[in-house]
């Protein structure tokens, strides 16, 4: 039998968020995971005392919730690989990824655990670029840059995935045993791309489930043009980082795409 569902949830400074995202996934996971879901929250030495207000939710629910403090602050990327390592030691059978601001609403969880636990795929992204997806709460320029951004990704790599930055997913564990993650070498927004792109070149199925992204209303946006350039600088040469995981899609070219990406 497969292990628990694993929340990663990533913090840094996120004080006025964590009792709510905590909250509201747990209420979600205990319909959707009855039988037992752990949500793991990884901070950073967050200096407005996330991390201690994570302790304290741990207390309180020691059966649920657990905090992976880290020493210093190096990139959304290596937190949730901490965050990975950490349930895949732990035997977890399914694996979340999903931000901390609650601009992804935690009652599509169980949608996303659903399609990978009924067999429809091995990763279900959260997608905001295919139908009955959207965003709220941004503005013009902000929307065409996040657009622009997955377009580039796919036309470079040459996918068919509608919105590879999206960071709301679902991984069958053997999806992150498979796909090297001591290699990953993105550490920001190029992250979400590369997992992506790993998984699909191992073969795979990857399933994008309409979801409605929403501005953060508490805390401040980890996002820069820092972190967007290094996206992309990495993402031409993740063909190059990656040869050694092509082998299995080579073997399975008679499958026709759409039998492998499915949008919904």
């Amino acid at each position: 039998m497969p292990g628990c569902p694993w929340l990663v949830l990533p913090t840094f400074n996120e004080a006025d968020n964590i009792d709510l995202v905590v909250d509201a996934a747990r209420r979600t996971l205990a319909g959707a995971a009855p039988d037992g879901y752990r949500i793991l929250v990884v901070d950073d030495t967050s200096p407005d005392g996330t991390g201690e207000m994570a302790d304290r939710l741990a207390a309180a629910y020691p059966d649920e919730v657990e905090v992976l403090h880290r020493a210093e602050r190096s990139g959304l990327g290596p937190a949730y690989l901490a965050g990975f390592a950490r349930g895949l030691a732990r035997g977890a059978g399914y694996v979340f990824e999903m931000d901390a601001d609650l601009s992804h609403d935690p009652a599509d969880l169980a949608r996303l655990l659903a399609a990978v636990r009924d067999g429809d795929a091995d990763l279900a992204l959260g997608s905001r670029y295919v139908p009955g997806g959207g965003v709220a709460d941004w503005g013009a320029m902000r929307r065409r840059v996040s657009r622009a951004g997955s377009w580039y990704a796919r036309q470079t790599l040459g996918l068919e995935v509608r919105d590879l930055t999206g960071g709301f997913k679902c991984f069958r564990a053997d999806v992150l045993r498979a796909i090297d993650l001591p290699s990953v070498r993105s550490h920001g927004y190029a992250f979400q791309v590369e997992l992506t792109y790993r998984a699909l070149l191992r073969g795979f199925r990857v399933v994008e489930l309409p979801i409605v992204f929403r501005d953060r209303e508490r805390g401040t946006s980890k996002m820069s043009w820092r972190i967007a350039a290094e996206a992309a600088w990495l993402v031409p040469q993740l063909r190059r980082g990656v040869a050694h995981l092509r082998e299995p899609i080579e073997r399975a070219q008679d499958v026709e795409p759409s039998d492998r990406i499915h949008t919904g």
